[in-house]
């Protein structure tokens, strides 16, 4: 089921023994539109500190409490890297954050794709090697660009094409099953009446973290053709898809 992003925070993160906080925040991967990590403020239990929680952990959401139940308990989170969530995530801390939960890596530390069942790392390959192997790529440039981007910076960017300013980044749908983000949620301001529409992931072109900027490959007057959006109405997916999106000029 597709849902708002932004519907999602504060929803309640619970360990196996007790409640770890709300989340605040979220982190996905720029080129496969992957949401990566939740971002959970702690309560007093823990000062309030924010720590870093990946997809690979959750179980099935429990939508009527507005909670998340993960795999860990709360003294692996006490225990957890800390990462300053205000500030870009490096690969090093990812390593970290992946080593002390034995959570899945993969080329670029995200997914691994292969060997990995219930976070049992297979006994022929050495978790820590893994790794190691993955900063060595980067040491040797071979590392993939590290594409882990902030929802909260990201929204309220300014999209725009080649010729024209088209609107804000004000939110993004979520596939609940995959974890995926197949849709960009704009608000067009001044030019198409302040209307709230749906853009596809796959149209954006590239993000632009100097500029504060989202670049799209359609034109001004083909995302006239997009679906609405409105938060006061249930998502209705059989909607989304009567639009021939793909053929969008």
């Amino acid at each position: 089921m597709l849902r708002s992003i932004q519907s999602l925070k504060n929803f309640t993160m619970m360990a196996t023994d007790g409640e770890i906080g709300k989340v605040k925040d979220f982190y996905f991967d720029d080129q496969t539109w992957t949401l990566r990590y939740l971002v959970v403020e702690t309560g007093n239990w823990l000062f309030g500190r924010k720590v870093l929680i990946s997809t690979t952990a959750l179980h099935a959401p429990d939508w009527d409490t507005h909670s998340f139940p993960v795999n860990l308990t709360k003294d692996q989170i006490k225990h957890s890297p800390d990462i300053d969530t205000e500030k870009p995530v490096s690969r090093q801390q990812e390593a970290s954050l992946h080593s002390h939960y034995l959570w899945p890596v993969e080329g670029g530390l995200g997914f691994m794709t292969t060997g990995m069942v219930g976070g049992v790392v297979p006994p022929e390959v050495a978790f820590d090697d893994q790794i190691a192997q993955e900063l060595n790529k980067e040491d040797t440039g071979q590392a993939k660009e590290n594409h882990l981007r902030s929802f909260k910076h990201l929204r309220s960017y300014q999209i725009r094409n080649a010729d024209d300013e088209i609107g804000e980044v004000e939110d993004f749908l979520i596939d609940d099953n995959k974890w995926t983000l197949p849709y960009l949620v704009v608000d067009t301001g001044n030019w198409y009446a302040g209307k709230m529409i749906l853009v596809p992931s796959r149209f954006i072109d590239r993000i632009e973290w100097e500029s504060t900027s989202v670049y799209l490959l359609k034109s001004v007057h083909s995302l006239k053709n997009s679906p609405e959006f409105d938060y006061t109405k249930p998502l209705n997916e059989e909607y989304l898809r009567s639009f021939d999106l793909g053929n969008m000029n």
